[in-house]
């Protein structure tokens, strides 16, 4: 009864689906969280009669032959990179990128991390940091007599100190791209590595052809859409619920069968 294990196949493909949609809900609210999207393909077919094959001595050809699925199996679980919505916080040290790149950011294993999520602080040394503490890159280094910070478009980072009424350049922020941004792989902390995949980073200062701008006072939202999330959420769920009942009918039909005399 190749009915139970196709339907089986198929409440797994769905309850995989569940997990990325859940997924994507619990990070309705993360700054710049990408979501990400299931997807599936058949599997291998039993070829009880192969297409094209000929079906007789003179030659004639099969047109449709007999070809059994055994169900289903889940390709991949991509990320949807497309921009977040922008929400102002006024915060200075806050910053977003319109557009396409990611911030560097230095790992404690010394790796280059990647990040979209521009929630920073400056740490006791005056270094602009993550929220976990990682030191962003370029180095940018605010002076204690600072008194504001301003950061260009461009990611010109100026200062304005006591007493002076100039401001004065103290960085330049760069950010990095890639061919294939679907192709990092997440780490967590809204941080991503570089992989075969994804290619190498290229970097650059904001503005530049293909990348993006630096928005200083502002986060890039989630890309999550509540509304689509739920509405494939109950498709999954009816899909599972019929998966299900393919195999109950599969069962009533192996009962039927056990009582025939």
């Amino acid at each position: 009864m190749r009915a139970l294990s196709i339907a089986a196949s198929g409440m797994q493909a769905q309850q995989l689906n569940v997990d990325v949609i859940s997924h994507n809900l619990a990070n309705m609210n993360t700054t710049a969280y990408k979501r990400q999207r299931a997807e599936f393909q058949d599997m291998l077919y039993q070829n009880m009669e192969r297409p094209g094959s000929t079906s007789s001595a003179s030659g004639a050809i099969v047109p449709l032959g007999i070809q059994l699925g055994v169900g289903v199996r889940a390709d991949a679980v991509g990320r949807v990179t497309e921009q977040g919505g922008i929400s102002a916080t006024e915060n200075p040290y806050d910053f977003a990128i319109n557009g396409r790149g990611f911030f560097q950011v230095t790992l404690p294993s010394g790796q280059t991390g990647y990040t979209r999520a521009g929630n920073f602080a400056v740490n006791a040394d005056g270094t602009l940091v993550t929220a976990d503490g990682y030191q962003v890159e370029p180095s940018i280094t605010v002076p204690q007599e600072a008194t504001a910070i301003q950061v260009s478009r461009d990611g010109v980072v100026e200062v304005t100190l006591a007493g002076q009424t100039n401001p004065q350049q103290i960085g330049q922020l760069e950010i990095a791209s890639f061919i294939n941004p679907a192709g990092l792989e997440a780490i967590g902390d809204n941080l991503y590595l570089e992989t075969p995949a994804s290619g190498a980073a290229n970097t650059a200062t904001p503005g530049s052809p293909g990348l993006g701008t630096i928005m200083q006072g502002y986060l890039e939202l989630s890309n999550v859409n509540a509304v689509e999330e739920i509405s494939a959420l109950i498709v999954a769920q009816r899909a599972y619920e019929m998966n299900a009942r393919v195999i109950t009918a599969a069962d009533e039909m192996l009962q039927a069968t056990s009582q025939l005399r």
